[in-house]
């Protein structure tokens, strides 16, 4: 088996298992019963189709096992390529007492906009040489990383923010501080760290166009974001985003041909959207 299809077969399990809870879920653990609808909401159901509801009722079960469904897989892609992987793990180092002030200073800058000043606008380089020319005394401190990949091969650390793809202003902000930290560590700790979306609901990276993100990060042209593809690439290698695309899509239409029959128990329309992951 080529590495290539060790990683399709990965993402494919991490798919198979959470779909197939939600399957259960909604067919045998907890199904959809009218009746029970009907008596619990007997306004809703005189004025609109129990479908409708059937519909929700699926949807909730979904959500809550898929938010974190991008994680999985990018655990799942990361240990088929390059080895240790780790969440929420627990980066001690050291830091000197004027790079920490020098943060702050950063994301202050960031995020306020005085009367007679414009909003600076992010830079990663320049900020980060800013703060590595500070001094004082060292200071320990820790930092949680989203997701830790120890590459055995090549001897390296990597450490990944990964959010959403359309994170909010705060989430961003706690971020940008955690990879200022990591790269102000002396000795570092780690051998590289990036803030990174799984997907670009906007196709190409310099249309990424989510507003909150931007006031911490120049999320078209800093070096430490990573937008789709440039994170499955980095964890799994040239064409690893591909990979991960084709493999969703090919066992896409298998599960919804099973929820319209086995759950909404109608037969798939023939013009039903076809719609795939891109």
């Amino acid at each position: 088996m080529t590495e290539s299809e060790k990683i399709k077969n990965a993402i494919q399990l991490v798919i198979k298992s959470l779909m197939d809870g939600v399957m259960r879920n909604v067919l045998i653990k907890d199904p959809f019963i009218a009746k029970n609808h009907q008596k619990n909401k007997p306004l809703y159901a005189a004025l609109i189709p129990d479908e409708i509801f059937k519909g929700s009722h699926f949807e909730r079960r979904f959500v809550t096992p898929f938010g974190h469904a991008w994680g999985k897989l990018a655990i799942a892609v990361a240990q088929e390529s390059l080895g240790n992987v780790t969440t929420e793990h627990h980066i001690h180092g050291n830091i000197k007492k004027e790079r920490l002030n020098r943060i702050t200073e950063v994301l202050n800058n960031l995020e306020h906009q005085s009367e007679t000043q414009t909003r600076i606008k992010p830079n990663w380089n320049s900020e980060l040489s800013y703060i590595l020319e500070g001094d004082g005394h060292d200071v320990e401190v820790i930092v949680v990383s989203d997701l830790y990949i120890n590459d055995i091969e090549n001897n390296k650390q990597y450490a990944f923010e990964l959010k959403a793809p359309l994170p909010n202003s705060d989430q961003t902000k706690v971020s940008k501080e955690k990879l200022l930290k990591l790269y102000a560590m002396e000795p570092k700790i780690v051998d590289e760290a990036y803030f990174a979306l799984p997907y670009n609901p906007y196709g190409l990276k310099e249309n990424y166009n989510w507003g909150f993100p931007e006031r911490w990060f120049n999320m078209k042209q800093d070096e430490v974001v990573l937008i789709g593809n440039e994170f499955w690439d980095k964890i799994g290698g040239l064409g690893t985003y591909e990979i991960l695309i084709n493999a969703v899509n090919e066992i896409g239409k298998e599960y919804k041909d099973r929820i319209y029959k086995e759950f909404l128990e109608i037969e798939p329309p023939s013009d039903y959207s076809d719609f795939h992951l891109e």
